[in-house]
């Protein structure tokens, strides 16, 4: 991160894995540059700006001078949402929404304190693995583990089992390529499919826990039965540990990821087996227009304020608020502040973001109604637009909603 300053590729997207990681680390990334190649050469000075998805080449001092002068924009605008770190995650009306942190790094748990967040809704633990040219035991995952969960302190760590397979490929694990990657053999498919490689991440959670509270999640989970069978093979885990060393976490707490659509007609089914449920965005909108997130021709096909989306988000809030299981949505749409408006409208009380997303959307939280917004989001999901999100950026202007 001391080195890189920003990324600029010729294809990619924005819900690219590539692009979460840098956005994670807070360096700007624009994508879908078709003629780069052709117009940048080595040595040439660029300017980067990742906001406005532009890119400067060879610019002048009339066009650095007003680099300049924004970039110290930007950083009093940091500084502000800085000072925000010790203040409640509050609307106008009194009603806290919890904001968590999206993780995948140890140098990331530096920002549950410099951001103030709740704790960490989403650790990515393939990080780790895609950085090694060999499968990592179970002593070297342990002390990963245990390092995560000593940084977090008494906030809790929701870690997220091996996502690999699509855009997200294990050097060391040989596999034929797949035609359709994203909808292929990838996460907790290769984790039932190779449950020696599972059980091994499994056994170093549970160890690096013994004494404290562990939250496991599993991804993209389609059907009962694969949530089913993950389990079965924690709790072997759990089975093992506490006969082998007698100890055991404080506190256990499974849940699984909403990614796949054909879960959503199995809700009624999978809650009375979760403690939470997570939704991944960025899979699930994908799968559910049908549109490749990686492909740039797709990218901006659909749009993840639209109509069908929100009222899919309302469905699955109404039917967690029955069972009373804790929601939290952990993709791409809660670091945006007009999506994550968007969805505290819609009733999400829990977000999970990347660590620089956390200022702007506390600010844009305690800058709203909250009642005002339900209100005014509501009826948007009845509606037949291909987007809302002009709508949303109006009403925030007019309530001075700080987007």
């Amino acid at each position: 991160r001391k080195r890189v300053k920003g990324v600029v590729i010729s294809g990619g997207s924005p819900t690219s894995h590539m692009a979460i990681i840098a956005r994670a680390l807070d360096i700007p990334v624009l994508g879908r540059v078709t003629d780069l190649l052709t117009n940048v050469e080595d040595g040439d000075r660029l300017l980067l700006d990742g906001q406005n998805a532009q890119l400067f080449v060879r610019p002048g001092e009339e066009v650095r001078g007003a680099f300049k002068a924004s970039m110290k924009l930007l950083q009093r605008k940091r500084e502000s949402f800085a000072q925000l770190r010790d203040l409640p995650s509050v609307t106008r009306d009194g009603v806290e929404i919890s904001l968590k942190l999206n993780a995948g790094l140890l140098i990331d748990m530096q920002h549950l304190e410099s951001g103030g967040a709740d704790g960490v809704g989403l650790y990515r633990t393939e990080i780790p693995f895609m950085a090694r040219s060999a499968f990592p035991g179970v002593e070297e995952q342990t002390e990963i583990y245990s390092k995560v969960l000593d940084q977090a302190g008494d906030k809790p760590v929701v870690f997220r089992t091996l996502d690999v397979g699509g855009d997200k490929a294990l050097p060391y694990l040989h596999a034929d390529t797949d035609d359709n990657p994203a909808m292929g053999w990838r996460a907790i498919r290769i984790g039932l499919d190779r449950p020696a490689m599972l059980r091994q991440q499994l056994r170093a959670l549970v160890r690096s826990a013994k004494g404290r509270a562990l939250h496991v999640m599993f991804p993209m989970i389609s059907e009962v039965a694969e949530f089913d069978a993950a389990r079965r093979l924690l709790d072997s885990e759990l089975a093992r540990e506490a006969k082998q060393n007698g100890k055991s976490p404080v506190d256990l707490r499974v849940g699984a990821m909403l990614e796949v659509p054909a879960l959503l007609w199995q809700l009624e089914n999978l809650l009375p087996r979760l403690d939470f449920l997570s939704i991944g965005s960025n899979d699930l909108l994908q799968f559910l227009f049908a549109s490749d997130r990686g492909n740039p021709r797709m990218s901006d096909r659909y749009d993840s304020l639209s109509p069908p989306v929100l009222s899919l988000l309302a469905s699955v809030i109404e039917t967690c608020g029955r069972h009373d299981i804790p929601l939290t949505l952990c993709g791409e749409m809660a670091g945006r502040p007009v999506e994550a408006l968007a969805l505290i409208g819609l009733g999400f009380r829990s977000l999970s973001m990347a660590p620089p997303a956390l200022g702007p959307v506390k600010s844009m939280i305690r800058s709203a109604t909250l009642a005002e917004v339900t209100e005014y989001v509501s009826p948007l999901k009845n509606l037949s637009d291909h987007s809302v999100r002009t709508k949303l950026r109006a009403f925030a202007v007019d309530h001075g909603i700080s987007i």
